[in-house]
C-alpha cells in the first residue's frame, strides 16, 4: 500500500501534501495510474544498498522504451539545498515544454518528487520517475529520458561510504550529472567530487576514454552577480576561474583540477540567484510560483530549458557506444553489485564491473535477435518446418547474433569478451532445443513416433523369431517371441494411456524409450536394414512361411504352360 507523508529542503523543499507523496516499491502498482516517484537504490539500516530490480525493469524495459537511448539526467549534492525542488521544476517543463508558461499556475502547489524545508534529509538513496519521457532529437531521432533525483551528501545519518556510493553511482549511471552547489564553488567541494570521480580517473587510463560525461555545477543561492552574472555565461567564466591551473598552485589543488577535468566530456556551470526568504523561511511553503522571488524565476526559465531541450541532452555513452534503457539496466545491476560489500571497491573492480554489464548487455541485445527471428521462422503461429531447414535457418541467424555481439564495442578486452562469446553460444543453443521442441510439436506425425518404433520393432522380431526358429536355434526363438509380445503388450497398454489419460507418468516412459531406440537410427536406416534381411534370405522364408511357398510354386507351374 502507498504511504503518504507529509513535510518541507532548505531551499523551499516542501512536501507535495497527502495526494501527491508515495512510497512507491516494486510489489505494488502505481495507486491511481499517475506518474510516481519510484525508489530503485534502497539504502538499509545497516548502510547496505539494495537494487529493486523489479521496479527497475518495469518503468525501462516498458515496450515502448527499451530499445530507446536512453537520457539519464540525475541531481546530486550536499542534502537539504532544494535538489528534489528543482527537479519537481523540470518535471513540469518535460510535461509542459510545448507551452512558454510551462511553469504552470501561479497559484499551483509543487508537486512531483518529495521535498521538503528543514534539516533533516528527505530523499535517500536513488529515486526515479516512474514515467520514462520520449523526446525527438533534432536529427529525428526519438531518445527516452529518465529524471532521477538522489539523496543528498554527508547528512548526519549517512556515512562517507554512504554518499561516495550514491554519488558515484549516479554519476556512473547518468549521462548529465547535475552537481548541485549552495552559494559557492567551495575547494571541499571540489575535492569531494574528486573523490567520487577517483574511480573513473583509474578506469580512464585502462580504457583511454573519459567516463563520465556531462557535469553541470549548478550555484544557488549566488551572492555575487556584480562578478559574475546569474546563467549560463556567468557560470562558465566563474568555473574557468575555479578550475584554472596554474603554476604556483600547490600540486595538491592541481591535481584535483586535473582529475574533474579528466573525468568529465563536458563541464559546465550555471549560477542561480536565491529564491526568496518565503521560500526559505516559511514553514508553510508548498512550492507556488506566486511566492518565489521573480529574479529566481527569470533564470529558471532559463535553466531548466538549457538543460533538458532536444539540442541540448546528451545520450548515455559507455566505451563509446550508446546505451539504451535495457543495458541500462544491466549497467545498474552490475555496478550495484560492487557496492553492496563492506568497503568501496577499488576503482579497478569498477572497470571491471563496466566490462561485465558491457558484455551482458551485448549478450543481452544478440539473444533478442536471435529470439526475434527465431520466432519468425518457426514462431507460435508458424507451420511446421522441415528439422533440416531449421536447422539451416537456426545456423544463419545464429551466425548473425554472434556478429551482432561481435560488433558491439566492448570493454575487457578480447580474452574477457570470449567467455561472454561462450556464454552467447551456450545460451542461444539452449534455445534452439526449445525452438525445436515447438516445432516438433506442430508436426501431426510426431505423435506417431512411439507406435511406429514399436510396430518397427514386432515385424523384426516376428521375422527374426521366424528365421531361427526355421534354423532351430530354439532360444533366440523364444527370445524374439517374448520381445514381440512383450512390444505389442506396450503398444496396447500405450494406446490405452493417450485414450484414456490414466497412467500418463508410464506414457512418459514409453516414449522415451521409443524416443531413444527411434534415435539409434531413422525409420529409412530401419526399413533399410529390413529389406537387405529379406532379399539375403528370400529361401529361409520360403521354407519357414508355406504361404508364399505354395504361392511361388503356383507362379513356375504357370510359366511352364505358357
Amino acid at each position: 500500500m502507498a504511504k503518504h507523508r507529509k513535510d518541507r529542503d532548505s531551499w523551499g523543499e516542501w512536501s507535495l501534501g497527502d495526494k501527491n507523496v508515495y512510497d512507491w516499491s516494486s510489489e505494488e502498482e502505481e495507486p491511481d495510474g499517475r506518474a510516481r516517484p519510484v525508489q530503485v537504490l534502497l539504502v538499509k539500516d545497516d548502510h547496505t544498498f539494495e537494487l529493486d530490480e523489479g521496479a527497475l525493469s518495469r518503468i525501462l524495459l516498458a515496450e515502448e522504451v527499451r530499445d530507446r537511448e536512453v537520457v539519464a539526467i540525475s541531481v546530486a549534492g550536499a542534502f537539504r539545498k532544494g535538489k528534489s525542488f528543482l527537479m519537481d521544476f523540470m518535471l513540469r517543463y518535460m510535461y509542459n515544454h510545448a507551452s512558454e508558461s510551462w511553469l504552470g499556475d501561479r497559484d499551483e502547489p509543487l508537486t512531483g518528487f518529495s521535498w521538503r524545508g528543514g534539516s533533516e534529509r528527505e530523499t535517500t538513496g536513488i529515486q526515479i520517475w516512474s514515467e520514462v519521457f520520449l523526446v525527438d532529437k533534432p536529427d529525428g531521432r526519438k531518445v527516452a529520458v529518465l529524471l532521477m533525483d538522489t539523496q543528498g551528501t554527508f547528512d548526519s545519518q549517512s556515512t562517507l561510504r554512504d554518499s561516495a556510493t550514491v554519488f558515484a553511482l549516479s554519476t556512473m549511471i547518468s549521462s548529465m550529472q547535475v552537481y548541485n552547489i549552495s552559494q559557492n564553488v567551495q575547494e571541499d567541494d571540489l575535492q569531494h567530487l574528486q573523490l567520487f570521480t577517483e574511480y573513473g580517473r583509474l578506469a580512464m587510463e585502462e580504457t583511454f576514454l573519459k567516463p563520465f560525461q556531462s557535469m553541470i555545477f549548478l550555484v544557488r543561492d549566488w551572492s555575487f552577480p556584480y562578478e559574475f552574472p546569474y546563467g549560463q555565461e556567468g557560470g562558465m567564466k566563474f568555473l574557468e576561474k575555479r578550475l584554472k591551473i596554474s603554476e604556483n598552485q600547490h600540486e595538491e589543488l592541481q591535481n584535483v583540477r586535473k582529475h574533474i577535468h579528466s573525468c568529465f566530456t563536458n563541464i559546465s556551470c550555471f549560477l542561480m540567484p536565491h529564491p526568496g526568504l518565503k521560500v526559505a523561511t516559511n514553514p508553510h511553503f508548498d512550492g507556488r510560483i506566486s511566492e518565489i522571488d521573480g529574479d529566481f524565476l527569470n533564470n529558471l526559465k532559463v535553466l531548466v530549458p538549457w538543460l533538458l531541450s532536444p539540442h541540448n541532452i546528451d545520450v548515455k555513452e559507455i566505451n563509446g557506444s550508446k546505451i539504451t534503457c535495457r543495458g541500462l539496466v544491466e549497467y545498474f545491476k552490475a555496478y550495484i553489485k560492487i557496492y553492496q560489500g563492506e568497503e568501496l571497491p577499488h576503482p579497478k573492480s569498477m572497470l571491471q564491473a563496466t566490462a561485465e554489464a558491457n558484455n551482458l548487455a551485448a549478450v543481452a541485445a544478440a539473444k533478442d535477435l536471435y529470439n526475434k527471428k527465431m520466432e519468425e521462422v518457426c514462431g507460435g503461429d508458424r507451420p511446421f518446418l522441415a528439422p533440416s531447414e531449421l536447422q539451416a535457418r537456426h545456423g544463419a541467424i545464429r551466425e548473425e547474433a554472434l556478429q551482432v555481439f561481435r560488433g558491439v564495442k566492448k570493454m575487457g578486452g578480447e580474452e574477457f569478451s570470449r567467455r561472454y562469446l561462450q556464454q552467447l553460444e551456450g545460451e542461444v543453443d539452449e534455445v534452439f532445443v526449445q525452438y525445436i521442441k515447438h516445432n516438433d510439436s506442430k508436426n501431426i506425425f510426431h505423435a506417431a513416433r512411439t507406435p511406429a518404433t514399436l510396430f518397427v520393432v514386432i515385424f523384426v522380431m516376428y521375422v527374426a523369431a521366424g528365421i531361427t526358429g526355421f534354423v532351430g536355434v530354439d532360444i533366440i526363438a523364444s527370445l524374439c517371441n517374448m520381445i514381440l509380445g512383450l512390444a505389442l503388450i506396450t503398444l496396447c497398454t500405450w494406446a490405452y494411456i493417450r485414450y484414456s489419460g490414466e497412467y500418463r507418468e508410464l506414457g512418459a516412459v514409453i516414449d522415451q524409450v521409443a524416443g531413444a531406440l527411434w534415435d539409434q537410427g531413422s525409420t529409412n536406416e530401419a526399413f533399410y536394414k529390413l529389406y537387405n534381411v529379406a532379399a539375403n534370405h528370400r529361401h529361409l522364408y520360403q521354407h519357414a512361411f508355406p504361404g508364399p511357398q505354395v504361392e511361388e510354386g503356383a507362379e513356375e507351374r504357370d510359366k511352364k504352360r505358357d
